[in-house]
């Protein structure tokens, strides 16, 4: 599904590009840029056989398995799957409330608190009893946002993109389809004063402390040194802004072109800022990715 890529000159302007395209994965039909590549993988292992599965998640991947599911057993009665879907207790309820009303009441999908997601999800599959679907160290999962990479390639002259990231899959892939055409497009990794452990092999800007925005919670980072490998080869970089960076972000898009984003969807638009103050050029248009909730 291809999402919308508009520019924004008032905003271009404001910030200090030449150019900027927001791109609306907010808008996509499983919520999310997770919307790219989860889908992907449950049909492909659906196809050899797999029929149970988990994920653990901090609310956007956990969204785009549960619709993907949900619509892979709707078309496909007769080889039904079965999906088992961990969050923390910590969980915004909004978000939680969001995951459950995407349950529909006869499916095989459960949803369940815990207080270790990730490890729950890791057991099911020890004990083979579901594939764990798990994007930072699944290299299945590039694929499927090797199609983002191809749209957004699409934007005349674009030099750069921003992407918020947890596991650094997307920025990953984005990098890896920009390098294998040619295209001289530099991936910036965004990620917060909370969790950076790939963002601060760049952006030395001393940070710690909670952040706004919660979705980056991968701190471990199993994709580090091929996403950092991939930045340094389209020469972008990466960048932590703080929560003042990320609010005021939210606040000039809704003034500017009267979109409501959230604020891990602003991290994007942080991360370009601080580019700019940090005296970053560029040479032409910049895309941010909206990532969602």
């Amino acid at each position: 599904m291809k999402t919308i890529q508009m520019p924004y000159g008032a905003l271009a302007e404001a910030i200090g590009v030449p150019d900027i395209y927001l791109k609306r994965e907010d808008e996509h039909k499983y919520g999310s840029h997770k919307g790219r590549s989860l889908p992907m993988m449950i049909k492909n292992y659906h196809k050899e056989g797999i029929t149970h599965f988990t994920i653990s998640s901090s609310g956007n991947a956990a969204l785009a398995a549960i619709l993907a599911a949900e619509s892979r057993i709707k078309n496909n009665p007769e080889s039904p799957i079965f999906l088992k879907v961990f969050v923390g207790e910590k969980i915004e309820p909004k978000k939680l409330r969001k995951l459950e009303r995407a349950i529909t009441e006869k499916s095989n999908i459960t949803l369940e608190q815990v207080e270790n997601p990730k490890q729950q999800a890791f057991l099911l599959e020890k004990e083979g009893l579901a594939k764990n679907l798990r994007q930072s160290t699944d290299d299945l999962a590039l694929e499927g946002y090797f199609e983002l990479a191809e749209e957004l390639s699409k934007i005349p002259n674009l030099c750069a993109v921003f992407v918020p990231t947890s596991s650094g899959t997307t920025a990953q892939a984005l990098g890896q389809y920009f390098l294998d055409n040619k295209l001289p497009i530099g991936v910036h990794v965004v990620q917060t004063t909370s969790c950076h452990p790939i963002a601060e092999g760049f952006d030395t800007t001393p940070n710690n402390g909670t952040s706004v925005a919660k979705a980056i919670v991968d701190r471990v980072a199993h994709r580090k040194d091929a996403v950092v490998e991939v930045i340094k080869k389209t020469h972008g970089s990466g960048w932590i802004p703080d929560n003042p960076d990320i609010r005021e972000m939210k606040s000039l898009v809704k003034d500017k072109t009267g979109i409501i984003i959230s604020m891990n969807s602003a991290l994007s638009l942080a991360g370009l800022k601080k580019a700019v103050n940090s005296g970053f050029a560029f040479s032409g248009p910049v895309a941010c990715l909206l990532t969602g909730e």
